[in-house]
């Protein structure tokens, strides 16, 4: 290596590597840096980056590098490598039964466990993840793409953080896909996985999810009532005719725990969705409890899997079935 070229691969050496692997340099982010007529050559790979992040790193090459005397011209290619997203549909087959709770919670344990998380609220009549991951700020624009914001270590996208709060979205089925569209192409930067939590029902988002970017399997949350078994049963029956495979049922408002008597109570049942599951050869995933603490924290953008308390280990040890099952199904075990 000439002299010049060791000087540029020292300078390049000084940029911290954005996924926190050293330097650029030793995390092979720099391919064949070269120097001829004072002109500097680099090819730099910003695979798992985000548009942000890379406009930024840029800039932190091109004055590293300019500040070698022999420099005075920077030129900089910038190749990705495609990351593959593990895509988790949660659905349910009716409204209320906390879906979009479980969905953002379940995010939240996935990114504690080591994984690097996306969420995209897929309920573009209803959006409500800017809520409960308390981030309403719009989201960033960069090379045309709606770059996905961060909230809890989880990578956030929603139509409720392009429109103002309140707003209805008084659109048409294929505007509806449109939108997905736009947030599903989003930047997702080095998402590994993405929780996608569908409206509702079994209408036009859940076909052009399905249709377009065939999810790896589906969770579907139900409440223990008879009621709300049956429309789960709907939704379940759309995924498989559509060879999605069902790979977790989760029971939510499981029995209510009086703050004053400590007596639990079933206002919806217990233990229905769990029977459901065997009845249906669906894995069980685990219940949440009907909880005043979750209730609150969700809408205070606060969720309780955040933190270090007992809902947060119910929902990591959730997290943690749905990755022994989405391995299995990745080998074809389901």
């Amino acid at each position: 290596m000439s002299d010049e070229s060791a000087r540029l691969t020292a300078a390049l050496g000084t940029v911290p590597d954005p996924g926190g692997r050293g330097d650029i340099v030793s995390a092979g982010r720099i391919s064949a840096p070269r120097i001829k007529d004072g002109i500097a050559s680099i090819v730099l790979d910003v695979t798992g980056i985000d548009a942000s992040e890379r406009a930024a790193l840029e800039r932190a090459v091109r004055a590293a590098v300019i500040a070698v005397p022999e420099i005075s011209e920077v030129r900089i290619a910038m190749t990705s490598e495609k990351v593959e997203k593990t895509i988790i549909a949660v659905g349910s087959g009716k409204g209320g039964v906390g879906k979009s709770t479980v969905s953002a919670n379940l995010a939240i344990a996935l990114g504690r466990l080591g994984r690097k998380v996306g969420l995209l609220d897929a309920d573009i009549y209803g959006p409500s993840q800017p809520r409960i991951m308390g981030s309403t700020g719009r989201p960033e624009l960069a090379e045309k793409q709606i770059v996905a914001a961060r909230a809890y270590g989880v990578r956030l996208l929603s139509i409720g953080q392009l429109i103002e709060p309140g707003t209805a979205v008084a659109w048409r089925g294929p505007m509806t896909g449109s939108a997905l569209g736009q947030l599903m192409e989003g930047d997702w930067g080095d998402t590994e996985i993405m929780i996608v939590d569908l409206p509702p029902g079994t209408g036009d988002v859940q076909m052009t999810l399905i249709q377009k970017w065939k999810p790896a399997g589906a969770v579907i949350v139900s409440t223990p009532q008879d009621l709300a078994l049956i429309d789960a049963t709907r939704a379940i029956d759309l995924f498989r005719k559509m060879d999605v495979p069902v790979i977790g049922l989760v029971e939510n408002m499981a029995g209510y725990s009086c703050p004053h008597c400590g007596e639990v109570s079933d206002p919806f049942g217990n233990g229905g969705a769990e029977a459901a599951a065997g009845v249906m050869a669906i894995p069980f995933l685990g219940r949440i409890p009907l909880t005043l603490s979750i209730r609150e924290a969700s809408d205070a953008g606060f969720p309780p899997a955040a933190g270090d308390g007992e809902e947060a280990g119910m929902f990591r040890t959730i997290a943690e079935r749905l990755l022994e099952q989405v391995n299995r199904a990745a080998s074809g075990g389901l």
